[in-house]
């Protein structure tokens, strides 16, 4: 009987120490949720916007690490200060942001073309941009070998290629 209680007790030790430490193991993991939650987790998170929802957030729009996308309004872009200095605007179906970009932009940007631009909005009332991407379709048809361009695929290349310099 003596050896049936000492395996008793030992096992009932056992469980305790698994229990305490069970409860040792979740306490320290509510503490690790608890301060990454309140550490600014927040300030990590970038958020995707339209040029609407940006105008419809007003103030929480301001400061705030925001992806913007739309498109390319037609007749806006201007460069400054050379080439890394450049102005646009991006617009959807309703709302248009200007954005004043330092970076030098893709090779593909243009008028028309699809834009994802990483930054802030300003109390001047425009969109600072660190960086800038270009949308585009992912697919590709290399041409039958030996087989020329025509006119219009060669002018429909040239028209890609617009606003581009060689400086």
């Amino acid at each position: 009987m003596s050896n049936v209680a000492n395996n008793t007790s030992a096992s009932d030790a056992m469980r305790r120490k698994t229990r305490r430490f069970m409860i040792a193991a979740f306490a320290v993991a509510a503490l690790a949720f608890i301060v990454i939650a309140a550490g600014g987790i927040n300030k990590n998170l970038v958020y995707y916007w339209t040029p609407t929802d940006l105008h419809a957030n007003g103030d929480k729009a301001y400061g705030a690490a925001i992806r913007l996308g739309g498109m390319v309004a037609p007749g806006s872009i201007k460069n400054q200060r050379g080439v890394s200095g450049l102005e646009f605007d991006v617009k959807d179906a309703t709302g248009v942001v200007h954005v004043k970009s330092n970076g030098v932009p893709p090779q593909m940007f243009r008028e028309n073309i699809g834009v994802v631009v990483e930054g802030t909005m300003t109390r001047a009332g425009y969109f600072q941009c660190n960086r800038l991407m270009v949308s585009h379709n992912n697919q590709y048809r290399a041409p039958k070998a030996g087989h020329p361009m025509n006119k219009q695929e060669l002018e429909k290349l040239m028209k890609s290629t617009e606003g581009l310099s060689d400086k």
